[in-house]
């Protein structure tokens, strides 16, 4: 059975920093694609990062440079770490895998 659990999700000034973590259970993070998705309030959920399943990384355009996904075998987890953070970098993150499998969420809120 797949799981997905989010944690390190809180309240941040703008310019600050954080590191979200999804634990993984019952997939094989060196084949599977994962991804970061966050979704605003009132607005869609939207890609932010993600591992393909060869390896190579993709973000969007708004947190290139700042933000960085990556990944830990040993502890099958998946990290997003957030730096120079954004009031428009608010809102519940969530962590994927293979386009179907979600975790619960972190909420993260950025204050100007």
């Amino acid at each position: 059975q797949v799981r997905l659990e989010e944690s390190g999700g809180g309240l941040v000034q703008a310019g600050g920093s954080l590191r979200l973590s999804c634990a993984t259970s019952g997939i094989n993070l060196s084949r599977a694609a994962m991804g970061w998705y966050r979704q605003a309030p009132g607005k869609q959920r939207d890609l932010v990062a993600t591992y393909t399943r060869d390896g190579n990384t993709n973000y969007a355009d708004s947190v290139k440079g700042r933000f960085t996904i990556s990944r830990d075998f040993a502890k099958n987890t998946v990290y997003l770490q957030m730096n120079s953070l954004k009031p428009e970098d608010t809102g519940v993150y969530y962590c994927n895998s293979g386009a179907i499998w979600w975790g619960q969420g972190t909420q993260v809120t950025v204050s100007s």
